[in-house]
């Protein structure tokens, strides 16, 4: 359901394109990981791996399933909310696990959150969180990093900004681009898995800027 609202609204609120290294969709019981910039993202990523034919679970913040609706619709759809920060935080890793074992691809952030800035312009991945290295290890799954750009064209800053990207997003149209980087299987070391998948998702990122010419050389 959130996969085709997304694909539904995305396109009113901008012109989304797709991209691959591979040139196919991610496999059954793939781990997607994706840089977090926007409170759009989400919507953007869903309705671009949707375009490909992809509908995963996605690993998202525990308090979104106390918004009305939006929490009936994460729990119907079967995506996993992440507890951080409590006893319960590496439940949603094991209900990952078990997502990708059932062969449905997963949805994870890398960074876990959005970064603390104001403008709307593109920067490289913030430091990354061990999860998506961890899920890769405990299941052997293969990971495909995805870079998303434009996003924060549609919302950024703070709450007024935020709700004033929203509503003119359809009258200004900005350009939104998702790339998908080639498959890869990380280190069995949890430093070095990590390392590698933030640099793996910063390529995409930065393929996905270029396609729209934004700068991308703040990449690390």
């Amino acid at each position: 359901m959130l996969s085709r609202i997304a694909a539904t609204v995305v396109p009113v609120l901008g012109r989304l394109t797709v991209s691959s290294d591979e040139g196919t969709p991610p496999g059954p019981g793939t781990i997607v990981v994706a840089n977090h910039t926007s409170l759009a993202d989400p919507g953007v990523v869903l309705a671009a791996l949707r375009s490909l034919g992809i509908e995963p679970a996605v690993l998202a913040a525990a308090g979104l399933w106390r918004i009305p609706v939006l929490g009936s619709l994460l729990e119907r759809d079967g995506h996993i909310p992440v507890r951080r920060g409590t006893e319960r935080a590496a439940e949603a890793l094991d209900a990952a696990a078990a997502v990708l074992r059932a062969g449905r691809p997963v949805l994870v952030y890398g960074e876990g959150g959005i970064p603390d800035r104001r403008d709307a312009a593109e920067a490289a991945p913030e430091a990354f969180r061990t999860g998506p290295a961890r899920l890769a290890a405990a299941t052997g799954a293969r990971v495909v990093p995805l870079g998303q750009a434009g996003a924060r064209r549609v919302s950024s800053g703070g709450t007024p900004k935020q709700l004033a990207g929203f509503l003119t997003a359809p009258v200004r149209r900005p350009r939104l681009h998702v790339h998908l980087g080639p498959a890869l299987r990380p280190s069995a070391d949890l430093r070095a898995a990590t390392a590698e998948l933030h640099r793996a998702v910063t390529e995409a990122w930065r393929g996905a800027a270029r396609r729209l010419g934004e700068p991308a050389a703040s990449a690390g």
